[in-house]
């Protein structure tokens, strides 16, 4: 049961800056204003406590995958990634046929009625087979403003977020009818020109799905979709901060140019997250993961990865030298808001859901809370 804390003396991360010595009050599943007299005090002097990780882009953990599993699974995977501070998680599915994926939205939005997770988001089928990465190519198919309704009905008012190549016939159609009833439509597995993307942006879109990864390169004559993404404020970028997807000089270059108030770290995480090397399915496709790295067996893609939110913030920080305010934004109040969750949860302020993380002086992760419960006691020796 959730009961009352007084957390105290940590390095607190609020939306106005940094507090040290903070305190974060807990009553029941909310952080309050005040604290009852007989409120026990957690003394987390030399921690950082930071707000629950919110992940827009997640296909699974500890072995259980979001498209395929049953609901128990799903709840498995959901419960790996809270062990690793995401508090907010988005069940993302992969590329299958129109039938399979309507079943499973209805499976997942049992799952976001209940509280579970916080929505669904369809990658694919309506996808460019030029940047498939690991979708299965022969169940692509364009965006059909007709079938992409399909999908988001299935949903029950749950689907959040649908990724497209918008530049396929019927693209910018679906971009504007996503926007008609409150779903992100986003940008990604995209072969787009600069100009089709302006065009896509000013339909409608506004997320670019893991910016870099599954679409043309960065040019200097045909800039691409890369460059109309990071230029354009209406645009949230995902990124995968793992250090496989995306080099270093990859992470500043969109940090400088779309403002931290614009990105959004992601996992891209497949059932191997949190379980270990191995052979799995992604989809349909066979993925073999070693060192911690998900590839295809056919053809060697990168399949999504392995990554969990507080590994990327713990990266951000100590290897990419990120100020600790702009990453801890980028995983919970950047994409809180983008969910329309803010007034919820991304933030320690009164009134949210008492979601947050404490984390050792070198940003290990040492404790978890959701809703005013310890998902992970927190571990202060």
């Amino acid at each position: 049961m959730a009961t009352s804390n007084v957390l105290a003396g940590a390095r607190v991360v609020l939306p106005t800056g940094i507090v040290d010595g903070g305190r974060v009050i807990v009553e029941g599943t909310r952080i309050a204003g005040a604290s009852s007299e007989d409120a026990p005090v957690v003394d987390l002097s030399g921690h950082w406590l930071v707000p629950g990780f919110v992940d827009l882009h997640n296909h699974g953990g500890g072995g259980a995958s979001f498209t395929s599993g049953t609901a128990e699974e799903v709840l498995r995977g959901v419960h790996t990634h809270r062990l690793h501070g995401t508090t907010t998680v988005v069940a993302s599915t992969v590329t299958g046929e129109m039938d399979v994926l309507a079943q499973r939205a209805g499976l997942l939005s049992e799952l976001a009625e209940q509280g579970d997770i916080a929505g669904i988001h369809f990658e694919g089928p309506f996808i460019s087979p030029c940047r498939k990465g690991a979708h299965s190519e022969e169940l692509l198919r364009d965006p059909d403003p007709a079938e992409v309704r399909k999908l988001i009905d299935a949903a029950r008012g749950r689907a959040k977020m649908v990724t497209l190549a918008t530049e396929l016939p019927g693209g910018i159609d679906s971009v504007r009818l996503l926007a008609e009833h409150g779903v992100i439509a986003a940008i990604g597995h995209t072969d787009a020109t600069y100009e089709q993307t302006v065009e896509a942006i000013d339909a409608g879109a506004t997320v670019a799905t893991h910016l870099f990864n599954a679409m043309p390169a960065l040019g200097h004559r045909t800039p691409g979709p890369i460059a109309a993404l990071l230029e354009d404020e209406r645009i949230t970028v995902e990124l995968i901060n793992d250090g496989t997807h995306l080099h270093p000089a990859a992470l500043q270059l969109a940090f400088h140019h779309a403002g931290a108030g614009r990105v959004a770290f992601i996992t891209d995480a497949m059932d191997a997250a949190g379980f270990g090397d191995g052979r799995y399915l992604l989809g349909p496709l066979e993925v073999e993961v070693s060192e911690g790295v998900a590839r295809l067996m056919e053809g060697g893609s990168i399949a999504g990865s392995t990554l969990t939110l507080d590994r990327a913030l713990k990266r951000a920080v100590t290897v990419d030298g990120l100020p600790v305010e702009d990453a801890v934004a980028a995983l919970s109040a950047n994409p809180a808001r983008l969910l329309g969750v803010y007034d919820q949860v991304g933030s320690l302020e009164p009134g949210k859901d008492a979601d947050l993380v404490v984390l050792d002086a070198e940003f290990t992760l040492k404790g978890v809370m959701r809703k005013g419960e310890w998902v992970v006691d927190p571990q202060l020796g």
